[in-house]
């Protein structure tokens, strides 16, 4: 049996380049060289492409190759720019197709499908640039919950996102979202566990495969689960979480229902809120958005039913594969 050559994209033009740096090296010393020809592409901060350092076309760059793991977090890789690209090419890649990638990269989009599939979100509303803004900022703290969280509509790793607990800090943090995307999301605070759900396409046996949920625990020095906590190596997170068997199932019930909902492909990643009131969806992140590195949250929920991550590599390339046929 011939090995498949399977292209590794990292790198990129957004803010969380560092972060794509290091899962893609993650999938390249997981990919099973016996099975796979590993590819090492790697975009720079131009999204010009390279291969073995040297600037290549994305034709030329992928030719010959069987299928695309994307590990671009954040915009090009997230918003379904690369997805689009590569259906052109008939290249098979790991993910949601074009337009489920957009939706999910999306969070407006996403919460408001989830809402209609019967799912609490917090309250929130949308802003964009605008000559009043000011204004604005200051009618949604006068009849907005606070304090509230502000975070760039399209985004990813927690970059730009704040608790603001004030006028002057809910104006700052939409300032500085908009540093990131083109329209910010304002969302009620939810008190209680954060929690994260794993789905992974045809793992075990079954279609949808749900992880056990990870509860988050941030350190005292952050307010929530942001960058810094995220990639700082303070937080706590347990696997599995402190829930309830029936949180616990309603969790996994969730996830699988975003998975469905947004149209996610081989695996995805949702988070949530356990609250009295309730469970509440947060967002979701597709397979792109999935961090891989040694802080990433998939691979301890992975690593808690007994799975490696070249056991998870191997079973989701095959699935890419299965894309052609």
């Amino acid at each position: 049996m011939s090995r498949k050559k399977i292209a590794i994209l990292r790198g990129g033009n957004s803010n969380e380049y560092d972060v794509s740096l290091k899962t893609g090296v993650s999938i390249l010393q997981n990919l099973s060289e016996d099975k796979y020809i590993p590819l090492d592409i790697f975009l720079d901060k131009k999204n010009v492409w390279h291969v073995r350092g040297v600037p290549v076309s994305p034709e030329r760059a992928l030719c010959g190759v069987d299928a695309v793991w994307i590990a671009l977090h954040g915009a090009s890789g997230e918003d379904g720019s690369i997805q689009r690209m590569l259906e052109r090419f008939s290249v098979p890649y790991v993910g949601a197709g074009a337009f489920a990638s957009m939706v999910c990269f999306n969070k407006e989009l996403s919460k408001n499908i989830f809402e209609k599939n019967g799912a609490l979100v917090p309250r929130h509303t949308v802003l964009k640039v605008s000559d009043s803004l000011e204004r604005e900022v200051q009618n949604v703290f006068r009849t907005f919950p606070q304090p509230c969280i502000v975070k760039p509509v399209c985004s990813g790793s927690s970059v730009g996102v704040s608790l603001a607990r004030s006028y002057e800090e809910l104006l700052r943090g939409v300032k500085e979202a908009f540093q990131h995307s083109p329209q910010v999301l304002i969302e009620e605070h939810i008190r209680g566990k954060e929690a994260t759900v794993g789905i992974v396409d045809g793992l075990r046996g079954e279609a949808l495969y749900s992880l056990p949920p990870v509860e988050i625990i941030p350190h005292h020095e952050s307010s929530f689960f942001d960058f810094n906590a995220k990639y700082g190596g303070k937080s706590e997170e347990r696997c599995p979480g402190n829930f309830t068997t029936e949180e616990t199932q309603e969790l996994k019930r969730l996830a699988q229902v975003a998975h469905t909902a947004l149209h996610l492909k081989h695996f995805s990643r949702s988070d949530f809120i356990v609250s009295r009131s309730g469970i509440y969806f947060i967002e979701a992140n597709s397979a792109t958005a999935c961090g891989l590195t040694a802080e990433s949250l998939l691979p301890k929920s992975l690593l808690a039913v007994g799975i490696g991550l070249p056991e998870f590599v191997d079973h989701v390339v095959h699935q890419a594969l299965e894309r052609r046929r």
